[in-house]
């Protein structure tokens, strides 16, 4: 026999009085004599359930008398998400869309940074300058204009969600190309161009956080590698077309042509649902409470810090840990270390290869060396993803531990110094043009697969601010970019081809030991890691919350069947 909600809502019948034998550790958050709906408490059985990991309780169950709380974190008004509503349960086809558009946005931006320098010669011409350096700064400007944006838009992607972030950004973005392709002096091309790497930095720094966003652990390598073809075929894809846009159409459309496929970029993003899971949680709180007009509905993500207070955490938070983590500050050296040298190669490609008397488009193919290698890292991630499951697993997770990750680094850091080298004494006209193009092949699989997981590196180890640690990596790794082709055309004058080349390789060979300290020692420099243990000590809160939760359930279901039990004795 069932009752009805009129039985359950009255509370002056003795008869149809619940038991009273509340348990001690719930006498400080529940009130006796306060009744739920029928409707809410069934909502609350299911949110127990789904926060302690177990399914839906049974269907059956209509008829419950619960306690309500004083406390507004109570867990039974905790907002979590229902079964397919997680950003990693999206459909494998929606997935794939996200990670081709970010993909593609990432390659517009960083497209943006390398296509400007096919169309040098032509700038220094229409504006009259002699000293190429002048020109050069184009690059230092843009890859600046990266570093800091990084800085307020990966923590700004933290507080409100990646969409919004995009969708500002990207459209800022291409705006901003319009006063750089119709200018008339070099000052207003480095203006503009700042400001405009300040919006595309969204795609460098948060890119990486929404691919982490939907896929799982185990594929996430995977997902990385698919996303990289654009931002690690971008540097080589920038001057292959802004070198034939130069020579048919003139230095200004290689700045046209860029904002048209940024245009394209922003609709692809105006598509994209948003990825990021406590901004998808604090919005989903925030309507339940609009909705039911209750306080005490809430997220494990609210935070209810003052504006300002919070956004001084979220954007010093990037520097901070790029100053006070180890993994950070010595990932972040050598990263910006390997970036700084591959753009260097933006200059030194057509200064190489011009002694061999080829046109600006000839010298953009001269760059698919670089593209071919980054492809072959791409292609070989599942004998790579073998290699890294191979390791021991991590007793905590039982899947291996993200210094696996710096096992493929490792074999990175030789195969980058080893393509340069190579590069060096085969660069010269007196030696086929193939062979400083097939150099390219070790140095650019080497650049992808340090950029693709030295980055899954920081992601595994850092969690929910993995956009921070990547943002304060990138800002280190554009500014690295950005000043040392400045140096570039006077290297090569005074040391050559053969030794400048040189120089980098050995500097990239010192650099070596970084990643195998961390493939060896990495799990000791995590264990010593404040912001880390405090995230691990965080996640352990929440597992015991939720156990607490479930074990709350299991007595209101008790409690439910003791009262159904003494009402039908009572109706006997």
């Amino acid at each position: 026999m069932h009752l009805n909600e009129q039985e359950i809502g009255a509370t002056s019948s003795p008869r149809k009085k619940p038991p009273s034998n509340i348990e001690d550790d719930d006498a400080d958050s529940v009130s006796t004599d306060s009744r739920r709906s029928i409707d809410e408490v069934r909502t609350i059985e299911r949110q127990l359930s789904r926060n302690a990991g177990y399914d839906e309780p049974d269907k059956d169950l209509t008829q419950v008398i619960t306690t309500a709380t004083n406390m507004t974190s109570d867990p039974q008004y905790e907002i979590d998400f229902d079964a397919g509503e997680s950003p990693q349960d999206m459909t494998m086809g929606k997935k794939a869309l996200v990670i081709l558009f970010m993909s593609f946005s990432t390659l517009v931006v960083i497209m943006y940074s390398t296509s400007y320098t096919a169309g040098i010669s032509g700038m220094m011409e229409s504006f009259g300058i002699k000293n190429k350096t002048l020109i050069i700064l184009g690059i230092t400007t843009y890859l600046i204009g990266l570093a800091l944006g990084s800085l307020v838009l990966a923590p700004l992607s933290e507080m409100y969600g990646r969409r919004p972030v995009y969708l500002i950004a990207v459209f800022m973005f291409t705006i901003l190309i319009i006063p750089a392709a119709l200018s008339n002096t070099l000052q207003s091309i480095l203006v503009t161009r700042f400001f405009g790497a300040i919006a595309g930095s969204a795609m460098i720094s948060n890119a990486p956080g929404t691919v982490a966003d939907i896929v799982s652990d185990e594929y996430r390598a995977l997902a990385f590698s698919i996303w990289s073809l654009g931002p690690m075929n971008g540097p080589v894809v920038g001057p292959l077309v802004g070198g034939f846009v130069f020579q048919y159409m003139g230095w200004r459309w290689t700045n046209w042509v860029v904002m048209i496929c940024s245009a394209v970029s922003w609709f692809m993003v105006l598509y994209l649902p948003e990825t990021y899971a406590p901004a998808i949680l604090r919005a989903k709180s925030a309507k339940k409470r609009k909705e039911t007009d209750d306080d005490r509905w809430h997220s494990r993500y609210d935070d209810k810090t003052d504006f300002w207070a919070l956004l001084k955490v979220n954007l010093t938070r990037p520097i901070s840990m790029s100053i006070f983590e180890p993994i950070c500050v010595f990932m972040n050296v050598y990263i910006a270390l390997v970036y700084g040298c591959l753009y260097l190669c933006f200059v030194s490609y057509p200064i190489v290869f011009a002694l061999r008397g080829w046109s600006p488009g000839m010298i953009g193919l001269s760059y698919m060396g670089i593209g071919i290698g980054s492809m072959v890292t791409i292609a070989c991630e599942p004998l790579i993803r073998k290699m890294i499951n191979a390791h021991k697993p991590d007793p905590e997770t039982g899947k291996p531990p993200p210094e696996a990750m710096m096992s493929v680094v490792c074999i990175a850091a030789v195969s980058i110094p080893v393509g340069e080298m190579i590069f060096a004494w085969t660069c010269t006209p007196e030696i086929h043009w193939i062979a400083p193009i097939i150099a390219g092949v070790p140095f650019g699989a080497g650049n992808c697969a340090v950029f693709i997981y030295a980055s899954n590196y920081l992601v595994h180890s850092y969690g929910i601010y993995a956009a921070s640690a990547l943002a304060g990596n990138a800002v280190l790794r554009s500014a690295m970019g950005g000043t040392l082709p400045l140096a570039g055309s006077k290297m090569y004058a005074t040391l050559g081809p053969h030794w400048s080349a040189t120089v980098l390789s050995l500097i990239e060979f010192a650099m070596v030991p970084i990643p195998l300290v961390f493939y060896r020692y990495g799990h000791k420099i995590r264990a010593k890691s404040v912001l880390i243990r405090e995230m691990r000590e965080d996640r352990e809160r929440m597992e015991r919350k939720k156990k607490r939760a479930l074990e709350r359930g299991e007595r209101i279901k008790a409690r439910e069947a003791d009262f159904i039990a003494e009402k039908k004795e009572i109706d006997v």
